[in-house]
This record gives structure tokens, sequence and C-alpha cells, in this order.
């Protein structure tokens, strides 16, 4: 004994698994005036029209996926960490007496968005604009004798710095 109502297979369009003349339907059920495949219908509100997710969870600071604690200043080049509009000072500064295997990057947080001279452990120093310190490197924008360009290092590459406003 069958509890579906028996009607000729094919005749009636739109309704679960009929055959249409160019193949099968998708089903369609009482109530959705022919918009959804679903026995629940359309959600409330009329249309539906789906909402982009964040590319990474829910925003910053809410529910368990907050980020943990991390680094320093702001999260690589953004709106708020954009190069330099000039050049740096046209000259080297003296180098600090003091020099150390590794830098710590909270001594370094303190030239964030100012202009930076950086010595290198292999010989290497240039200006450097810091927009971001991590835990063990930094990012900013480096100047090459033209154009600022966007630079990251390791911390204990750098040998001394020292910064200027």
């Amino acid at each position: 004994m069958s509890l579906m109502p028996q009607v000729p297979f094919g005749t009636q369009p739109g309704t679960p698994g009929s055959i249409t003349p160019s193949g099968p339907s998708i089903p369609q059920f009482p109530g959705t005036q022919g918009s959804f495949p679903s026995p629940i219908g359309p959600p409330p509100g009329g249309t539906f029209s789906p909402q982009p997710l964040a590319p990474f969870g829910p925003p910053s600071g809410q529910g368990p996926f907050s980020p943990l604690p991390g680094p320093i200043g702001p999260g690589g080049p953004g709106p708020q960490a954009q190069a330099p509009t000039a050049p740096p000072p046209q000259f080297t500064p003296p180098r600090p007496l003091v020099t150390a295997f590794a830098i710590d990057p909270r001594a370094i947080s303190g030239c964030l968005f100012r202009n930076t001279f950086i010595w290198l452990t292999n010989g290497e120093r240039f200006w450097l604009y810091p927009v971001f310190v991590g835990r063990t490197s930094v990012a900013g924008f480096r100047w090459n004798g033209f154009f600022w360009t966007y630079f990251g290092i390791d911390t204990n590459r750098i040998e001394a710095f020292s910064c200027f406003w």
C-alpha cells in the first residue's frame, strides 16, 4: 500500500520525480511556488541573499577564536601602515656604542613609524621605516636610494639601530 497519491508518471510538471521533455526536473514541493526545491519553502522575508563570511572566522575579539597576544604593532602594511612620502634623512647617523647579538623586539618597537637606521651583522646598513615588529622579525619600508620598498628581516640579523623623527 502506498501513501503517495497515484499520479500518472510525468504528467504533472513540478511534482517530485516528474520528467519533462528536456529531462528530469528538480523536485518542487507544495507551497514553494516553484522557486525553492525545499519542503520547508523560502526563508522568512521572501528572497534569500547569501552573505559572505569572514575569511578566517569571527571578527577579532569575538568568540572562541579570538587572536592570541602576538605581534607588537599593526599586523602588516595596511591603511595605517603606508610607506613614507618623503625620503629619509641624507646623513648616516653615528653607530651606537652598544651592539647586541640579537635585537630585542621590544627595544626596536619604540622605532615604529619612525625613520630608523639599521646596521646588520653582515655589514649592510640602510634606512628602514618599521611598521611591524613581531617576536623575531621586523618589517617595514626600506629606502633603496630612490624609493621605499617593503622589506622584512629577522631580528637576529640586526646588530644595531638608531631611530629618528
